[in-house]
């Protein structure tokens, strides 16, 4: 980890702690959410991103805070790196008026504008064309923004990520799709699902730029976010980036993963992105222990802050069920 990175492409050490911070706040909520469900505390379908924390710290670290995000279900990690509030957020997943979707999204449908999520969607692939949408807006308006839009490796099977590739690189649309391989679709292993070696090798079809990157090297991750962010702003068009990483949890909840084989699972845990991070920062010269335990003592109480917002806050009023559906109050 930070191993083979010259003195001149090593991001100063703010830059790196502050994407520390951000992967400490993906790790310490997901165990926090497990720990609610396991404990009854809390009752909501969780996808854990244990394993995949460099990606999103990254590319949050590239984009603008009015920058687009569309990301899936599974997007819990893109969600806090991009900077939802964890009050809105926990509040959300509890089913709670004072979520970010007034209790009525849940985690498979989190949405905050004004931290530029716009979309998380339940639906494989279908970010895709969304993110087209969104990036086709800010090129008509020419606000300068991008839209990053995260999706795993079984979605790139999916027809809508070949249409959205075709249009984007047709229309050069500020966009840059982030394939999150974590080895596995749902229960499927990317060897028997996926017909290429890397899914980067499909922007080749549509005239784009694509690259394939080690997802658990937060300096690699980080340069390839910032290229990509670079070329959608000078209006060169979009950029699929593969950032291949592991999926240590099941796909949900209660899946305890036995379809994945001990041997691939050790091999994986053996170079773990998180811990190895915290430890590279200390022993490089980075950071010291004690300023990353401040961190992670600060992110913990803002965490039992925002848990004790979530569970102490009502439920939704069932006149919710009629409202955000249709146009209200029009004049006649």
């Amino acid at each position: 980890m930070l191993d083979n990175v010259s003195p001149d492409q090593m991001p100063d050490n703010e830059t790196l702690i502050e994407m520390y911070r951000k992967m400490t706040m993906i790790r310490l909520n997901g165990e926090r959410f497990a720990t609610l469900l396991r404990t009854g505390r809390i009752a909501a379908p969780y996808y854990s991103a244990r394993g995949q924390e460099v990606i999103p710290a990254a590319m949050a670290m590239a984009v603008n805070k009015d920058d687009y995000l569309v990301t899936i279900y599974r997007g819990m990690h893109d969600q806090l790196a991009k900077g939802i509030p964890l009050r809105e957020l926990w509040a959300e997943f509890a089913g709670r008026e004072t979520g970010s979707c007034k209790g009525k999204g849940g985690p498979m449908h989190i949405t905050h504008p004004e931290t530029g999520i716009m979309v998380t969607t339940g639906i494989v692939g279908s970010g895709m064309p969304i993110a087209n949408g969104l990036a086709l807006a800010s090129q008509e308006k020419g606000d300068g923004k991008v839209t990053w839009c995260s999706f795993g490796d079984g979605a790139s099977n999916i027809g809508a990520f070949h249409e959205a590739m075709n249009m984007a690189s047709l229309w050069k649309l500020p966009v840059i799709f982030v394939c999150q391989n974590n080895q596995y679709a749902e229960h499927t292993s990317y060897r028997v699902g996926t017909s290429v070696d890397s899914i980067a090798t499909r922007a080749i079809s549509y005239s784009m730029h694509g690259e394939c990157v080690d997802g658990n090297e937060p300096v690699a991750m980080l340069k390839a976010a910032e290229e990509a962010v670079a070329r959608a702003r000078a209006g060169e068009g979009p950029t699929l980036l593969e950032a291949v990483t592991f999926r240590f949890e099941g796909h949900v909840y209660g899946d305890p993963g036995k379809y994945i084989p001990e041997e691939e699972y050790n091999e994986w845990l053996a170079k773990e992105p998180y811990p190895a991070y915290k430890k590279a920062l200390v022993e490089k010269g980075h950071a010291i222990e004690e300023h990353l335990a401040a961190i992670d003592q600060e992110i913990t109480a803002e965490i039992d802050d925002a848990i004790d917002f979530a569970l102490n806050s009502p439920y939704a009023d069932i006149a919710e069920i009629g409202r955000d559906v249709y146009v209200e109050d029009i004049e006649p």
